[in-house]
């Protein structure tokens, strides 16, 4: 699948959505909004991929915030819509089945930033800069940073981060917890490509299981969330991947997991 705003490819097992608005640094607008549904519906219904990447095109952006053009028309309803529509588009990435991975190749503003706080893993060229800068703007974070924000780093650090207004480098990125890696901006997709290389080896069944036992869980008290791993453990068990996997640990070879 190609388009003009959003570019979906697939190699192998790994599937790579690309911002494609590089003259305005991938600003996201309605019809990329559109492109990223239609680029999920491909990918929950293909079976098949193993891991997700999403990268910006262009040396200077993951992306860059929202349209201002379009962010300069809203209305206290249409405003409200557009967060509620953003909020669920971000939450099927925090939800799919499979890994995600931001591979943050330059700017990640506003509403990119929430995008790559939406998915499992952020690797960050050297290169790459992070903010939440709506309150520059006069206004909030509204597709869920003020609540995954605090969630991953803190709740004093995110607001810090929404209320100053701070653009951050990678280093400091790292530093609070808001990126797995850094790496030079050359190896960036190499990099984001062996991470899901790797992670398309795993048993798809444990992998999901094991995702939806930490979103699941995240938000519930301890007793609540120690029931979820048990049962998502007991649906490992009935899986041939599991089978496979005490197996090939017996038999001392690499196991070769399909999904079943």
């Amino acid at each position: 699948m190609s388009g003009k705003e959003i570019v979906l490819k697939r190699e192998n097992r790994i599937a790579t959505i690309t911002f494609n608005r590089p003259y305005v640094h991938n600003a996201l607008n309605s019809a990329m909004v559109a492109g990223l549904e239609k680029a999920l519906d491909v990918i929950e219904e293909d079976k098949d991929i193993r891991c997700l990447i999403l990268t910006g095109a262009g040396e200077k952006s993951f992306l860059s915030g929202s349209d201002i053009k379009e962010l300069s028309e809203r209305t206290p309803l249409s405003g409200i819509e557009t967060s509620m529509k953003r909020q669920g588009l971000l939450n099927r990435i925090d939800s799919l089945d499979i890994p995600s991975i931001a591979a943050i190749n330059g700017y990640a503003f506003g509403v990119g930033c929430e995008i790559a706080l939406a998915c499992t893993f952020r690797l960050a060229s050297e290169k790459a800069k992070m903010g939440q800068l709506e309150i520059n703007l006069g206004i909030i974070p509204g597709a869920g940073g003020t609540q995954r924000l605090p969630r991953l780093i803190g709740k004093s650090r995110a607001a810090e981060l929404i209320l100053m207004g701070k653009i951050i480098n990678a280093q400091e990125a790292y530093r609070i917890g808001l990126v797995n890696r850094i790496v030079p901006p050359d190896d960036l997709m190499d990099e984001c490509h062996k991470w899901a290389t790797t992670l398309s080896e795993k048993s798809p069944v444990a992998v999901e299981y094991a995702l939806r036992a930490i979103n699941q869980g995240i938000d519930v008290d301890l007793n609540t969330g120690l029931r979820i791993e048990s049962l998502c453990l007991g649906a490992c068990f009935s899986s041939k991947d599991s089978k496979e996997g005490l197996s090939a640990f017996l038999e001392k070879r690499k196991p070769k997991f399909t999904g079943g």
